[in-house]
């Protein structure tokens, strides 16, 4: 079974570093082969855009004082036209203004390197924290998550940015509630990701946190707001109404997304009845952190699948956004063993693995055919991602549901920095 055959990855210490190696000598090798893409060396000088491009962009007109247009579609087409020499991909900006302090630096170095610094120092944090979290579970944890680490890296996104975040919130929430508190509020940059843990940081009383991250997000918008003026705010509210517009008319490339909202709606179904069930799913995601706050588990298990169900709640949400489960399911692996039968674990992992392998499987399958670019939406591609996670949704609701506290495992129940 699939369960018994990733749990064979940490059989003894030398397997696991011989697994942990090969997939770190893997993500570098991907790395550097898209710091050449990145910076248009060879016979990628016409390639097109990809999303960091994106946050180089806003990044340069941090700088050059018209920040607010990059919030306008319109506006921003002909930005990233310009720096395409041409066509480029559908990419709204919805971040908020804190983000676009994030990436301003970003600004003075040219876009091969910049890429090279971002990924490479975030997707060390995200190693660095996840290392800390997992144990001598890395390697089986490193294994399943391959895939969505490995998109995070080929479109230089921050996915390791806000999985690292959370696994710090993790961290840090038992012993050093201060620290939690900065990480949970420097994710006002992704905040849909951060609702359910939100959510069970309430439903547990831990004040300090949510108070200290409340202060990092009134002190960082007043920040923006000095720096940016008052209306960047609006043009951030209007560029949510419109990539509002824009999910719902199907013109982001939802098979890539990882909701419910897309998976009904690739399948056919109006968009009236993807908001809907995007809603249901959210509502059972949030009754599972509750279920997990209220029921006899353990606090360790109940805060991965609280981390795990974050990405579940936002109709927009991406195969690169997924290496935070690898947070969740470091966290909730030693109970894991105890309550589920080698089935359910194998349908478990393997769920996780059909999310991240499915956007980048299609995105090759899509981007190149016989050597010919093709449109994609000449292409029926369902976003199965979506489905795998609806299904890891009621495995986990199922857990909760059973209610029963596993014996103590040796390690602490939430990991802390020592």
């Amino acid at each position: 079974m699939l369960a018994e055959t990733l749990e064979a990855v940490q059989s003894s210490p030398s397997r696991r570093t011989a697994y942990v190696r090969f997939v770190l000598v893997a993500l570098a090798a991907i790395t550097l082969f898209k710091t050449f893409w990145f910076a248009r060396w060879g016979g990628w000088t016409d390639r097109e855009l990809a999303d960091f491009d994106a946050f180089h962009i806003v990044a340069l007109h941090v700088w050059r004082g018209d920040l607010v247009q990059v919030y306008h579609f319109e506006s921003l087409l002909k930005m990233q036209m310009e720096a395409a020499g041409g066509a480029t991909g559908f990419m709204p900006w919805t971040y908020p203004p804190q983000y676009d302090l994030l990436v301003a630096p970003f600004a003075f170095l040219p876009v091969g390197v910049g890429y090279l610094l971002f990924t490479a120092g975030t997707l060390a944090l995200y190693l660095v924290t996840l290392r800390a979290m997992a144990g001598r579970n890395f390697a089986q944890v490193l294994v399943i998550l391959f895939p969505a680490l490995a998109i995070t890296i080929g479109c230089g996104q921050n996915g390791f940015l806000t999985g690292a975040l959370i696994g710090l919130v993790c961290l840090n929430v038992e012993r050093r509630q201060w620290l939690a508190g900065l990480a949970l509020g420097a994710m006002v940059i992704k905040p849909h990701l951060a609702i359910a843990v939100g959510l069970y940081l309430l439903a547990t009383r831990r004040w300090i946190v949510l108070g200290t991250a409340a202060a990092v997000v009134i002190a960082s918008s007043l920040l923006c707001t000095l720096l940016f003026g008052w209306q960047i705010w609006t043009a951030w509210l209007g560029a949510i109404r419109e990539s509002a517009v824009f999910l719902e008319q199907g013109f982001y490339p939802l098979f890539r997304m990882i909701s419910a909202y897309a998976a009904l709606y690739k399948a056919g179904l109006p968009a009236s009845v993807g908001v809907w069930g995007q809603a249901a799913v959210a509502g059972v995601a949030l009754l599972a952190v509750l279920l997990g706050a209220a029921r006899n588990v353990s606090p360790q298990f109940a805060l991965g699948v609280s981390v795990m169900v974050s990405v579940m709640i936002s109709p927009y949400a991406y195969d690169y956004d997924l290496p935070m489960l690898g947070i969740g399911l470091a966290l909730i692996l030693p109970d894991l063993t105890k309550l589920t039968r080698p089935r359910e674990r194998s349908a478990i992992y393997g769920l996780i693995l059909l999310a991240g392998a499915y956007g980048l499987l299609q995105s090759g399958r899509l981007a190149v055919q016989f050597g010919q670019k093709v449109d994609p939406d000449q292409h029926f591609a369902p976003a199965i991602g979506g489905f795998a996670l609806m299904a890891l949704l009621v495995l986990l609701v199922r857990l909760l549901l059973r209610g029963a506290r596993p014996a103590p495992a040796p390690s602490r129940t939430v990991p802390a920095t020592e």
